[in-house]
């Protein structure tokens, strides 16, 4: 699928690697819609790129809320062609914490609705629209790039949630491939490492100086353009379907 001539909706496209996806799919001809809470950033973001983006302050977790979205993006450009699904929360915390109290549930039912269902939310509602399309080179409709972690396969302590959050995602990647493949629709998700985000930026440099020495090479955190870039190949490149792809410098996390 040519970026060019591509409509994408990304998740969390205000900040960290979604805004990389935004500015990287608008830099090579695309449109964008950023999907996001923070209209801030948000709406900065868009007027910065100019016509080629819109804002639409999203609850990926509430239906009505990426209708909205969805309905937005149709009325402006038309059609979606790709999602690239990058909002989510990290949110560390041990089953029993020091005070021997255990988690609250609502903590654990708050990380996978961001995470997992908020990610589902927008792949059932995009996927409505991208059936609409008319079919491009090989009967292709449409594209979507679900976002992991490395967290998924090696999630440390007090990222119960939060792994399990990421795995989820990793496990619905290949029945999606399977249930959209007779339509077109292609499902691949990128699992990340350590990459320098917003959060990541505020950390103290010895913290993150620590960080980078877990990683084996190239020694540093990832840009989050090279997130960019991968995500967009995967739009690219029809053979990618059904794949989950580690983006972490060959990094495999320790226990704490």
């Amino acid at each position: 699928m040519n970026i060019q001539q591509c409509t994408v909706i990304v998740s969390g496209g205000a900040s960290g690697l979604g805004e990389a996806v935004v500015k990287y799919v608008t830099g090579k001809g695309g449109r964008a819609a950023i999907l996001d809470l923070d209209a801030v950033k948000g709406e900065k973001l868009s007027a910065e790129l100019g016509d080629s983006v819109i804002f639409c302050k999203t609850d990926v977790t509430d239906e009505a809320s990426v209708e909205k979205a969805i309905y937005e993006t149709i009325n402006t450009f038309g059609s979606i062609h790709a999602a690239v699904n990058c909002a989510g929360i990290v949110a560390p915390r041990k089953v029993i914490g020091k005070d021997g109290q255990p988690m609250p549930i609502a903590f654990f039912n708050q990380v996978i609705q961001i995470n997992l269902i908020g990610t589902m939310n927008v792949i059932r509602l995009a996927a409505v629209e991208m059936l609409k399309n008319t079919p491009g080179k090989d009967g292709e409709r449409g594209v979507v790039v679900n976002v992991s972690s490395a967290a998924a396969f090696e999630g440390q302590t007090g990222q119960a949630a939060y792994s399990a959050s990421k795995a989820a995602i990793v496990g619905m990647t290949l029945p999606l491939a399977r249930e959209f493949s007779d339509e077109g629709i292609r499902f691949a998700t990128i699992a990340p490492g350590l990459f320098m985000t917003p959060m990541m930026a505020d950390l103290p440099e010895k913290a993150q100086s620590a960080l980078v020495q877990m990683m084996p090479f190239p020694k540093r955190l990832g840009h989050p353009e090279e997130f960019a870039m991968l995500a967009a190949q995967i739009i690219e490149n029809p053979m990618i379907n059904g794949e989950t792809i580690r983006l972490d410098a060959a990094l495999r996390l320790a226990s704490k």
